[in-house]
């Protein structure tokens, strides 16, 4: 299991992604879920993975081996294609293209095809735009109204984003939400953990503006982590208790 989360906002966007792929007493571990792509000054695309890991690395590896295909008229990759629309269908024909490969295979083994992917960032020409992809190649674009994507584990992380976030946030508030609700579902679910992939990107900058791992040492995740745990013990504790609860015999 994995958790990513994709925020999409006036200034840019935030990308960040754990990388934990699996977890026990004695097996953990560790791959990357996010891939950056990009031509500075032309387009930069950040592609966040979860779900069966051999499903999601197919389907990247096959996007990377159609950009560098030679040939006078290369077919439609991430590289050439004139909108992260069309980049969306790509990965979307990729994942399909893996499900007409495998999909029957794994069956018999009693594995079931699952694969879902986030897909953002910008081209020359258009504004940022981001993508959720699912398993059978099809997909939804992030509206006004809609401010993120999350894949993977998702439920832990999703209260504190649904009450901070907004189109407005800056890419630093933005950022500093997306590690809290990566740290809420750290917290509450042993299949995802440390390192951690953050990317952020400026609007009409076309190459990435930050793009750093974070793990354990990491002495602002670390600061941060204690003060939210402090700050909600704190609230809780300022809440006042129902009036019911008063008249309750001892």
């Amino acid at each position: 299991m994995t958790y990513c989360v994709a925020m999409l906002l006036d200034t840019g966007l935030v990308f960040l992604s754990d990388s934990r792929t699996s977890a026990g007493v004695d097996h953990i571990s560790t791959f990357r879920k996010t891939t950056v792509l990009q031509k500075p000054g032309e387009r930069v695309l950040v592609l966040q993975t979860a779900g069966n890991l051999a499903i999601t690395q197919a389907v990247v590896s096959m996007l990377r081996e159609r950009i560098d295909l030679p040939g006078e008229k290369p077919s439609p990759n991430l590289f050439n294609c004139p909108n992260l629309f069309e980049a969306a269908e790509c990965i979307g024909e990729a994942v399909r293209e893996v499900h007409r490969r495998d999909a029957n295979c794994l069956k018999e083994f009693g594995v079931e095809f699952n694969a879902s992917f986030i897909l953002g960032g910008q081209i020359r020409g258009e504004a940022p735009r981001l993508f959720s992809i699912y398993s059978a190649g099809n997909f939804i674009e992030a509206t006004p109204e809609t401010t993120y994507f999350q894949i993977g584990e998702s439920k832990y992380g999703k209260p504190i984003i649904d009450r901070v976030l907004r189109r407005s946030s800056s890419l630093n508030e933005a950022a500093k939400c997306a590690l809290i609700s990566m740290d809420s579902t750290i917290r509450s679910n042993l299949s995802v953990g440390l390192p951690l992939d953050l990317v952020m990107l400026k609007r009409d900058r076309y190459e990435t503006a930050r793009h750093m791992s974070i793990d354990a040492d990491n002495e602002y995740f670390r600061g941060i982590r204690n003060r939210w745990s402090e700050a909600l013990r704190e609230a809780f504790a300022e809440l006042p208790d129902p009036d019911w609860l008063r008249n309750m015999p001892s």
